[in-house]
């Protein structure tokens, strides 16, 4: 007889908003925090709450569908999830989910996460994965703002200055390397 698993309760992090969690921040082992902290830390610069979970799609699938199934009801907007190798888990979550699920492909020491990048993009008709390049966390975590974006002004109006900043840094970067090569 085994005994009944208590589902782990998730860290819970404001990235400087009030409330419950917006985006559910998900990986397959802890080993993906040192690439998927990007994505909490734009989270936290835009203020989205979140939550971070370690679900694996191959060691816990039941926790992991039950992730995907509740979330909406939870409060959940959109999930991030990063895997590397096999990577299962963002295209399981989005199988159980009406959610939308932003893959982000972890690399590992093989194949330098082609594998995780080909397995999150190559999904079936019916079960989309919007995934990002390998690695990128913070491009994941951006396109969870702009999701949110859309229904949400006051997102908005942040990711229209954080747009306005990348172009003014541009500028700055084009002027001084044309002054330094004058």
């Amino acid at each position: 007889m085994t005994a009944k698993r208590e589902p782990a309760s998730p860290a819970v992090a404001n990235g400087g908003g009030t409330g419950v969690a917006t985006v559910g921040l998900i990986m397959g082992s802890d080993s993906d925090w040192p690439t998927m902290r990007a994505a909490a830390e734009v989270l936290d610069d835009f203020g989205v709450p979140y939550e971070v979970r370690v679900i694996s799609a191959h060691r816990t699938p039941v926790a992991m569908i039950e992730y995907g199934r509740d979330a909406a009801d939870r409060g959940l907007k959109v999930i991030i999830a990063g895997a590397g190798g096999a990577a299962a888990l963002p295209g399981m979550v989005a199988s159980v989910t009406p959610l939308p699920v932003i893959g982000v492909p972890v690399p590992l020491k093989h194949l330098d996460g082609m594998d995780s990048l080909l397995s999150i993009v190559q999904m079936p008709a019916g079960i989309p994965v919007a995934t990002v390049s390998i690695g990128n966390a913070r491009n994941a975590g951006l396109l969870a703002v702009r999701i949110l974006g859309a229904a949400d002004e006051h997102l908005r109006a942040k990711m229209t200055t954080y747009q306005q900043d990348l172009e003014k840094l541009v500028a700055t970067k084009e002027a001084a390397l044309r002054a330094s090569i004058s």
